[in-house]
C-alpha cells in the first residue's frame, strides 16, 4: 500500500512538472485542422523518414517534418521549440516465423499510411513504431502517449498528429478494387459454344464499324461499342442495346485485358464487377491469359497484342542481362510514386550536369538558410533536396559484406536501394498543371520543358542553369512568287528532329509487313510480326533542314495570299543540345501512338547547320503587314468602329471615374487606366503615383496612329502598313515602361515571350538588366548585330537606334561539335501509358537509371532513346 501511495505521489508530481514545463509553449501547439497538411513521412530538407537513423520531428505548430540534421535550423528561424518525434524500428522477422505472420507493431496507428516506406519484401519486416514529445533547445523528451501527464490541449494535438493521414496520402488515387465486387453471375455465367475466336487486334463494332470503346459479350462472344460506362468512355450503346435483346449479363473491355485483369461490365447489375474466373471465360474466345502472363515475365511489358513491342522492353530494360547495380554519389536511383518515371529520367539527366549540381547542391546551405518558411513550396529548395538526394550517395549505399553473404546463403535477391521519393517536388512543380497534377503517365519532352521554364522563373538574380540549353534559331522564309525573303529568329531549347519513314533502309520490309497486315485484318486472322523501321540518322537531319510550307502566308511583296516556305537553322548553338526525335502521330481517335522505328544515333556529332543571314543577291520582303479586313456583317460593329479610329482606344472608364473621385486631372486619369492595361485602378493610382512630376502629366492621351508609323517607300501600297515584324506592340511596350521598366529592356522581354504581357513581366524579374558596360561587352562577345543574336553575318543597321534590344536573351554560343552523354527511352504504344528509363554516361561508362534501379549498362539501346542530350566538346 505504501509502494502505490509512493507512485500515486510521484506520478501526481510528474503531471504537474510537466504540466508547468510545456504553459510557456502552449500558445505555440496547435491541433490540426481540415486542410493541414501533416507532413509526418519526410523531411522538408532531406529525405530523412521515420525510419531514418534520427526518426523524424514534426513541428506542432506547422506540421512540417524535419530530419536531425535540419530541425535546429527550422528551431532558429521560427522560435518554435515543440516537435514531436517520430522513429520507427524496423526488423527482420525471426528466421522460421511463419509465412502468414502479421508483423509485430506497438502504437499501430501512430505512422498510418507509412507502411508503403519499405517496398522490397515488406513481409520479411516487422515495426516498432515510437513518438515523444521533444523541447528545444534542451531537448526534454516526453515519451508518448501520455495523457495522463499532459495538459489536455497537448493530448488533443498529439493525437490529432499521431493520426493525420501524411500529407500526400490524399493525393493518391483511391483504389477501385477496395469497391468493385465480384458479379452474381461470374460463377454460373453460361458461355455459348459458337465457334467465335477473337483475333488480337483489328477488332470494330458489329454494328456500327466503330474501333474504339469495344466491349466483348462474354456469353456470345459479340464485340459491340459501349455507351457511357463506368470510366466515362462513350459509343453508340450497341453493347447495352445487345444485352437487352439477349439479357446476357457480362462484357470485358477489349483493350484493357492484362495478365492481371480486365475491366468487366455488368448489365443487369449496372455497375463495374470483378470476375474470378475471367481467364476461363477469356478461353473460350480464344484468349488466352497464361500465355500472355508468360511473355510479361520478367518486367516485360503487359500488352496481348505485338511481340516487338515486349521486345522493346527488352532491350531498353536490358532485361535479359545480369547487370551490376552501382552505388555511391550520383547513383541513386528515384523512387517511382505511380507513373512518375517521366519525372524520374528527366532530373537524372538535369542532375548530371555541373551548371545544375553547382546551382541547386553547390549553394545548398544557402538555399536552406534563406528558404522561406514553408520549404515545401520553394523550388529552389525542392530541387536542393532532391539534387544532394541523387548525389550526395547518402541514399545509396553499398550492403555491407555480411548482408552479402547472407543473401547468397539464403538464395535471396539481390541488394537493391530503395531510391529517394519526391513527392514534394513533384506536388510543387505539377501545381495547376491540368496533366502533371494527375496520376497518368505522361511526356518526358513536355515535363522537360515544362521544368525549364520554372528553373527560368526562379533564377531571378541568380545564376540560371538552363542558359546551357539555350539557343537561337534562324527562320527564312521565302515568298515564291516573288522570290523575296524574310528572316527572324526565335529562342529555343530543344530540337525536334522528324523522322521521315520513306527514308527507312528497309523500306521494302515495311511495305511487305503493311500488306500482310491488311490482308490478317480483313480475314480476321493473327497478324504478322511487325518490322521496324531502320532509319539513319542523317536523314532525320535532312527532313530537319529541309523547307516547309507556311500555311496562309501572305507576301508583303504581292499585298496577297501566295506560297511561302520556310528553312530553319542554328543561329547560334546551345553548350548542351537536347535533341527529341518525333516518335509520337496522332490517331484517328485523337491518342498519341508511337512509330516503331530505330535510328542509328552516333556518339559524336558535327552539325554544319550554321544560320547565315541575309545572303548577297537576296531581297528582303517589305516590312509590311497585311491591311485589317473585316466581314461584311461587321461593319457596323463598334469594335470596327474602334479600328477605323486608333485615337479611340478602349478605356475602362469606371476606373477613370473612381482616379477622377480622388482629385486627379481626368486626363491623367484616362492614361494612368490606358497605360495599365484597363489592370483596375489600384494598378492606375500606382502608375499616377510614379508620373505626377512629369511635365504632360495632365495632357490629353495620344497614341502614333498605325498610318503614321513611318515614311512611306517605293514598297508602300495602299492598304498595308509599315511595321518591324520583331517590334512588339506599342501598346504593350507603353504599359511595361509605365511600370518604370527602361524600354529596351521592355521590348527585349516582349519579344523573348511572343509578346505575352504576363510572360514578359516574369522574363524581366528573372533577367536583370545589365549595366551598360556589361551590355557592350556582352555584345562584343556574341558578334552584335542588329538585334543582339549572335550572328556575325546577319544584316545589320549602320548605327543602333534607342529602340533596339541590346540585351537579348542570354546564350552560350560556340561550335556544333558535340558528344552524347545521355539519352531518355519509352516503352509502349503513347506518351500516356508505358514506362521510361534514361541512360547516363558517367566516368567514361554507361549506366542505367530505372526508377530505383541503377546498374552498369551492358549494351545501351541508343537506337531506340527518345530524348538524346549531347554536351559541346572543347576545341
Amino acid at each position: 500500500a505504501r509502494r502505490y501511495s509512493a507512485a500515486c505521489s510521484r506520478n501526481a508530481k510528474m503531471a504537474t512538472d510537466l504540466g508547468e514545463l510545456l504553459v510557456p509553449y502552449m500558445p505555440t501547439i496547435r491541433v490540426p485542422r481540415t486542410g493541414d497538411r501533416v507532413f509526418k513521412s519526410e523531411c522538408a530538407f532531406s529525405f530523412d523518414s521515420p525510419e531514418s537513423e534520427g526518426g523524424l520531428y514534426v513541428c506542432m505548430n506547422t506540421f512540417l517534418g524535419f530530419g536531425r540534421e535540419h530541425v535546429e535550423r527550422h528551431y532558429r528561424k521560427t522560435g518554435q521549440s515543440v516537435y514531436m518525434h517520430l522513429k520507427r524500428h524496423v526488423k527482420e522477422k525471426a528466421t522460421g516465423a511463419a509465412g502468414g505472420a502479421i508483423p509485430r507493431r506497438r502504437n499501430g496507428k501512430v505512422f498510418l499510411d507509412l507502411e508503403l516506406n519499405r517496398d522490397f519484401n515488406g513481409d520479411d519486416y516487422e515495426y516498432e513504431d515510437e513518438a515523444k514529445l521533444v523541447i528545444f533547445p534542451d531537448h526534454f523528451e516526453i515519451p508518448l502517449p501520455n495523457i495522463e501527464e499532459l495538459p489536455a490541449l497537448v493530448t488533443i494535438a498529439c493525437d490529432a498528429v499521431l493520426n493525420a493521414a501524411s500529407a500526400y496520402k490524399k493525393q493518391e488515387p483511391e483504389s477501385w478494387d477496395e469497391e468493385i465486387q465480384v458479379s452474381r453471375h461470374a460463377r454460373s455465367l453460361r458461355q455459348l459454344d459458337n465457334g467465335v475466336r477473337i483475333p488480337p487486334s483489328g477488332w470494330k463494332c458489329q454494328k456500327c464499324e466503330m474501333r474504339e470503346n469495344l466491349w466483348l459479350n462474354l456469353t456470345d462472344g459479340a464485340v459491340l461499342c459501349g455507351k457511357w460506362f463506368f470510366d466515362g468512355s462513350g459509343g453508340n450503346g450497341h453493347a447495352l442495346e445487345h444485352h437487352r435483346e439477349t439479357s446476357y449479363p457480362l462484357a470485358v473491355k477489349l483493350d484493357t485485358i492484362t495478365p492481371d485483369g480486365a475491366d468487366i461490365y455488368s448489365f443487369e447489375e449496372e455497375e463495374a464487377v470483378l470476375d474470378p474466373h475471367i481467364s476461363d471465360h477469356l478461353s473460350h474466345f480464344g484468349i488466352d491469359m497464361l500465355q500472355m502472363q508468360k511473355k510479361t515475365e520478367n518486367g516485360h511489358h503487359r500488352e496481348n497484342n505485338s511481340r516487338p513491342r515486349v521486345s522493346e522492353w527488352e532491350v531498353i530494360q536490358e532485361s535479359g542481362m545480369k547487370l551490376k547495380a552501382v552505388f555511391g554519389s550520383g547513383y541513386t536511383g528515384i523512387k517511382n510514386l505511380g507513373n512518375t518515371c517521366y519525372l524520374s529520367t528527366v532530373m537524372q539527366v538535369l542532375f548530371s550536369i555541373p551548371d545544375f549540381q553547382r546551382m541547386y547542391v553547390g549553394n545548398l546551405q544557402r538555399i536552406f538558410d534563406y528558404s522561406p518558411l514553408d520549404p515545401s513550396q520553394d523550388f529552389a529548395t525542392q530541387m536542393a533536396k532532391l539534387g544532394h538526394g541523387l548525389l550526395s550517395g547518402q541514399y545509396s549505399k553499398p550492403p555491407m559484406k555480411s548482408e552479402l553473404i547472407e543473401q547468397v546463403m539464403n538464395e535471396e535477391h539481390k541488394h537493391q536501394q530503395k531510391g529517394v521519393s519526391p513527392r514534394m517536388l513533384k506536388a510543387l512543380v505539377s501545381r495547376g498543371h491540368p496533366e502533371f497534377s494527375s496520376n497518368r503517365q505522361q511526356d518526358a519532352h513536355e515535363f522537360l520543358l515544362h521544368l525549364i521554364n520554372l528553373v527560368e522563373r526562379n533564377s531571378a538574380g541568380s545564376e540560371n542553369p538552363s542558359d546551357v540549353f539555350r539557343f537561337l534559331v534562324e527562320e527564312r522564309i521565302q515568298c515564291c512568287q516573288s522570290r523575296r525573303v524574310r528572316y527572324s529568329q526565335r529562342v529555343d531549347y530543344c530540337i525536334q528532329l522528324p523522322a521521315p519513314m520513306e527514308a527507312a533502309i528497309n523500306r521494302e520490309e515495311l511495305l511487305a509487313y503493311e500488306t500482310k497486315r491488311k490482308e490478317a485484318e480483313e480475314n480476321i486472322q493473327p497478324l504478322p510480326e511487325p518490322v521496324r523501321a531502320r532509319i539513319p540518322f542523317t536523314a532525320c537531319l535532312q527532313a530537319f533542314t529541309e523547307p516547309e510550307n507556311v500555311p496562309d502566308f501572305w507576301s508583303s511583296a504581292l499585298q496577297a495570299k501566295s506560297a511561302g516556305v520556310k528553312t530553319s537553322r542554328f543561329a547560334s548553338f546551345p553548350e548542351y543540345l537536347i535533341l527529341q526525335i518525333k516518335k509520337f502521330t496522332f490517331g484517328v481517335d485523337w491518342v498519341p501512338k508511337k512509330l516503331d522505328l530505330a535510328i542509328d544515333v552516333p556518339d559524336f556529332l558535327d552539325l554544319s547547320l550554321r544560320a547565315t543571314g541575309l545572303q548577297a543577291g537576296e531581297e528582303e520582303l517589305p516590312d509590311l503587314m497585311p491591311p485589317i479586313v473585316l466581314p461584311e456583317d461587321t461593319r457596323d460593329d463598334p469594335v470596327y468602329e474602334q479600328l477605323k479610329d486608333p485615337e479611340a482606344p478602349e478605356i475602362d472608364e469606371a476606373a477613370v471615374m473612381q482616379l477622377a473621385e480622388m482629385g486627379f486631372p481626368l486626363e491623367a486619369c484616362r492614361k494612368a487606366v490606358y497605360y495599365t492595361g484597363n489592370m483596375g485602378p489600384e494598378m492606375a493610382f500606382n502608375w499616377i503615383i510614379a508620373h505626377m512630376e512629369e511635365p504632360d502629366f495632365a495632357e490629353p492621351l495620344t497614341l502614333p496612329s498605325m498610318m503614321d508609323s513611318g515614311p512611306s517607300t517605293s514598297d508602300s501600297v495602299m492598304g498595308a502598313t509599315p511595321l518591324d515584324p520583331n517590334s512588339p506592340p506599342e501598346e504593350s511596350i507603353a504599359i511595361l515602361t509605365s511600370m518604370g521598366f527602361p524600354r529596351p529592356h521592355s521590348i527585349s522581354a516582349l519579344k523573348a515571350t511572343n509578346n505575352n504581357l504576363e510572360r514578359a513581366l516574369d522574363w524581366i524579374f528573372t533577367h536583370p538588366e545589365p549595366e551598360e558596360s556589361e551590355a557592350l561587352s556582352d555584345m562584343a562577345d556574341t558578334e552584335p548585330n542588329d538585334n543582339g543574336f549572335s550572328n556575325a553575318n546577319s544584316h545589320s543597321d549602320a548605327t543602333l537606334s534607342p529602340d533596339r534590344d541590346t540585351t537579348g536573351p542570354r546564350i552560350k554560343d560556340g561550335p556544333g561539335r558535340y558528344e552524347l552523354f545521355a539519352f531518355i527511352s519509352h516503352m509502349g504504344e503513347s506518351t500516356m501509358s508505358g514506362h521510361y528509363v534514361c541512360h547516363i554516361k558517367k566516368e567514361g561508362r554507361w549506366v542505367i537509371y530505372n526508377d530505383h534501379k541503377v546498374c552498369l549498362s551492358e549494351r545501351p539501346p541508343k537506337d531506340l532513346g527518345y530524348i538524346y542530350f549531347y554536351h559541346r566538346l572543347s576545341s
